[in-house]
């Protein structure tokens, strides 16, 4: 394990359809292909309450510890990590670690720009930014946020504070945004940036998640290649989720995420805190280790270690999406952490 995802709120200023369906129109895309869609939990319900949250110091004795064992890489998440209070606080905290190697962030983007600067001098290095359609009403229609413009601002401010890489990540939903995939990777070319497609997964609270929604990511490379001139990126990162390729003449990248089609369980190096204290070990682990009653309890740092190296002996094997034991996490990704 070298990668450790921290999410640091459980909660969103977005409603996006492949996390919290919740919006009218997402009610009506699901709805129009399924009559029995199942009523979505409400968010209010899965909300933890601000004294279950970690604080910045427990984070920080976490990572500290995390990094003692191994990790190198802090990746924070939320939720929207930018409705954090005084998030730059614990940027700050954490950038001050010996041993960390990548300290990167992913946002909708919506918030950025009002602290973009300080997070940047407090020590984030990295941030990715979901964006999954360029046209404004169909951004709407997928996040419930009337937010394209905020978010092109932020990749732009990102690019000139020096954040390097500037990624940029979109969910590919079929009859949702799949006819713009060719659109998102020009805008990728011209801008000179890391895109990222990633293939729907099954973690919305709505449990609306079908498998024809997906589009495979050779699905997405056969349609890009057809368009575009590109050649594979080499990787020294076995690890390494995305499956790379550059464009001519350019230093932009498009990557393609396929957990799905394509699983790549086999060299996962992740595992995830919840903003609630809990180590996940998979995006789909139905199973959650309690780190917070430790924490606040009369654990030492060895204890701690020893929780977390006895945590990662029972990573699964893989997530069994498409097979008859796949069960769904009970919370979305916004619970979890991406």
């Amino acid at each position: 394990m070298r990668d450790l995802r921290v999410s640091v709120t459980d909660r969103c200023n977005f409603r996006c359809m492949y996390c919290l369906p919740e919006t009218e129109a997402a009610h009506n895309f699901y709805r129009g292909r399924w009559a029995n869609f199942p009523n979505p939990a409400p968010i209010a319900r899965q909300w933890q309450s601000h004294e279950k949250i970690l604080t910045f110091e427990e984070i920080e004795r976490v990572v500290r510890i995390a990094v003692g064992l191994g990790i190198e890489k802090i990746r924070l998440t939320g939720g929207e990590p930018m409705l954090r209070q005084e998030l730059e606080k614990l940027i700050e905290k954490i950038s001050r670690i010996d041993g960390i190697k990548d300290l990167a962030m992913t946002s909708n983007g919506y918030l950025f720009a009002k602290k973009a600067k300080m997070l940047r001098d407090a020590g984030l290095r990295r941030i990715s930014f979901s964006m999954d359609s360029l046209d404004r009403e169909n951004f709407k229609k997928i996040t419930g946020r009337d937010g394209l413009t905020e978010v092109l601002e932020s990749i732009e401010l990102a690019r000139q504070l020096g954040m390097n890489p500037v990624k940029v990540n979109a969910v590919v939903i079929r009859g949702i945004n799949d006819h713009e995939i060719e659109s998102l990777a020009e805008f990728a070319r011209q801008q000179q940036l890391k895109f990222r497609f990633i293939e729907f997964m099954p973690l919305d609270s709505g449990r609306a998640w079908q498998k024809d929604l997906v589009v495979k990511g050779s699905e997405i490379l056969q349609r890009l290649q057809k368009r575009f001139s590109l050649s594979p990126v080499k990787s020294d990162n076995a690890s390494e989720t995305a499956k790379r390729w550059g464009f001519a003449n350019s230093n932009a990248e498009i990557g393609i995420i396929a957990p799905v089609s394509e699983p790549f369980c086999g060299h996962c190096n992740r595992i995830r805190l919840t903003a609630d204290g809990k180590v996940r070990t998979c995006l789909f682990s139905v199973v959650e280790h309690d780190l917070r009653s430790h924490l606040r309890g009369d654990a030492s740092d060895e204890q701690i270690k020893k929780f977390f190296v006895d945590a990662v002996w029972q990573k699964e094997p893989r997530h069994y999406i498409g097979e008859p034991q796949f069960k769904q996490p009970e919370r979305s990704m916004s619970c979890i952490g991406g």
